[in-house]
């Protein structure tokens, strides 16, 4: 998403790789040299976390790098894409895909000493499913038997737990799809699918405040709005931690992050600010990153709101032509940023050039034509929803001045003070037009971008938006028999979206980020998170 956001993820298929290119990182370390301390503490530049901890309820960038450094999934992927098995041993459909085995790895542990069964997953999936627990998440079960009944659309829980979700014994469970779906282990990978120990369901609101996980750290401190600890755990069983820990250090201004990361005050951050992108490599020479991630930039109408609940689609094609994306990216961005051309982000099964059309390139004349076509722009004014914590606000002004050069209508930047008022504004339907939306794989699959973000009524949906034929051809993919013949009709149905745009592509992202001269091996992974496990910290 992460919007949201979280990636983590192989023996049953491959997955296009995506290509990276670091200005720094790795080995090829220019800070200090000397000794490493094992038990040194990692920093790391994050902000505010929207909600508790809770793995279900997480669907932003600083909750989300918390939670994975503390819990440990069943699968991840590798850089080609692949599954590989963490907590699972292995994860084994039918014939159909409709019936997945899942097996443990036995031995594992909770942070708490609790072990790691099969009821530890089914047990924190059917509670995540009940409305009654509020789960943002919790519609990542909805390919499972019985959800519905647990999740109805209306109205409170007619069953307790999901008919498809089976305890075999200790280390084994079964899951059963309402329908076949060739990609689904890749699907395990996200936060929501995370196992929970039983004191998690005795007190969430409690446990979402000190979260006990399974993950190579535990838990230390939240100290809100300041500060995040977890220390490397030594029960942990997977590839151990090559530090002693990390502290997230929550900002409200990337300035301040870049500003202290020059000084060594903090060893990383997220992403450079707007004003240090002409800069950052040299201020920081070898320890720059600059690196491919799978993520996608768009501007999303407010669906739910009277100016766009029953726009006519020529109005939102002609926004997009109205974008100069190539322009800004020259400009704003310093060349750090690639153009958009359809909804679905670069590096992932399935991809498409071109999927948007002409509708993703610039065209001012015919930008005004159409939204003049289409009966024009409610109010003939729009604003931009961002959050101001973030380097959003140039560019934000940057499309604005586009559109309204090319078309006359009035465009301003709405600015919130952070990510956590951001994202609850959209969770509120309290969105006034249109919202800046940037979308991080939770899988390396074209339907992540798809039926996850634009599907009716799926939780990363905040612009409710909705469209039947979308919908049916995302069931139609969603049946195939293969993962190929899936990401093929998931493309079809990408193409379907230029009728009905349910967003407007901007950008596709790259990492642009460094690290300071007391650590060394940073490097951020296809999902654009920080592989916090790998970083080595100097001894001082």
């Amino acid at each position: 998403m992460r919007g949201a956001k979280s990636a983590k993820w192989v023996a049953i298929a491959g997955v296009v790789a995506l290509t990276a290119t670091a200005c720094g990182g790795g080995d090829s370390d220019s800070g200090k040299s000397g000794k490493v301390d094992p038990k040194g503490i990692v920093s790391y530049a994050n902000g505010e976390p929207q909600n508790a901890l809770q793995p279900s309820n997480t669907m932003e960038a600083y909750g989300s790098v918390v939670i994975d450094s503390l819990f440990t999934g069943l699968v991840h992927y590798d850089k080609q894409g692949n599954i590989t098995y963490e907590n699972a041993e292995s994860v084994t459909p039918d014939k159909d895909s409709k019936v997945w085995t899942v097996k443990l790895k036995p031995g594992w542990k909770f942070h708490n000493g609790e072990a790691v069964t099969a009821k530890s997953y089914v047990d924190a999936w059917n509670w995540a499913a009940n409305p009654a627990n509020g789960q943002q998440n919790s519609a990542w079960y909805r390919d499972i038997v019985g959800y519905d009944k647990v999740h109805p659309e209306k109205g409170d829980a007619k069953a307790k737990a999901m008919e498809g979700l089976k305890v075999v014994d200790d280390n084994t469970f079964t899951i059963t799809l309402n329908n076949g779906i060739p990609y689904y282990a890749y699907k395990l990978v996200y936060a929501p699918f995370y196992p929970l120990p039983s004191e998690a369901l005795k007190d969430p609101k409690k446990y979402g405040e000190a979260p006990v996980g399974n993950g190579p750290y535990k838990f230390s401190k939240w100290d809100h709005k300041k500060l995040i600890s977890v220390r490397a755990w030594d029960g942990y069983k997977g590839d151990k931690p090559k530090n002693g820990g990390v502290d997230f250090k929550a900002y409200t201004k990337d300035t301040a992050a870049y500003a202290d990361l020059k000084s060594d005050n903090v060893d990383s951050m997220p992403i450079v600010p707007n004003s240090e992108t002409a800069n950052f490599k040299q201020d920081f020479g070898d320890r720059a990153i600059e690196q491919d991630f799978s993520a996608i930039n768009t501007i999303n109408p407010a669906f739910y709101t009277k100016q766009w609940k029953d726009i006519d689609v020529k109005v939102l094609q002609g926004l997009s032509m109205a974008i100069d994306r190539e322009t800004i990216a020259k400009t704003v961005f310093y060349g750090t940023r690639e153009s958009a051309t359809g909804w679905v982000a670069k590096g992932v099964k399935g991809y498409q050039k071109d999927a948007c059309g002409e509708y993703c390139k610039f065209d001012a004349k015919k930008a005004k034509s159409l939204i003049k076509e289409g009966g024009g722009v409610p109010g003939n004014k729009i604003s931009i929803q961002y959050n101001a914590d973030q380097p959003h606000k140039d560019w934000v002004v940057a499309v604005c001045n586009s559109i309204t050069k090319s078309t006359g209508v009035k465009c301003v930047g709405d600015a919130v003070t952070d990510f956590a008022a951001d994202t609850e504004i959209r969770d509120q339907k309290k969105v006034k037009s249109i919202y800046r939306s940037g979308w991080v794989l939770d899988y390396p699959f074209n339907g992540n971008f798809l039926a996850d973000l634009y599907g009716t009524g799926v939780d990363g949906n905040k612009g409710g938006f909705s469209d039947k034929k979308f919908d049916e051809l995302t069931k139609k993919a969603d049946a195939a028999k293969t993962i190929e013949e899936s990401a093929k009709l998931y493309g079809e149905a990408e193409k379907s979206l230029q009728n009905s745009f349910p967003g407007i592509p901007l950008w596709y992202n790259k990492t642009l980020s460094a690290y300071s001269n007391n650590v060394k091996g940073m490097e951020f992974d296809q999902a654009g998170d920080p592989v916090l496990t790998e970083v080595e910290v100097f001894e001082k």
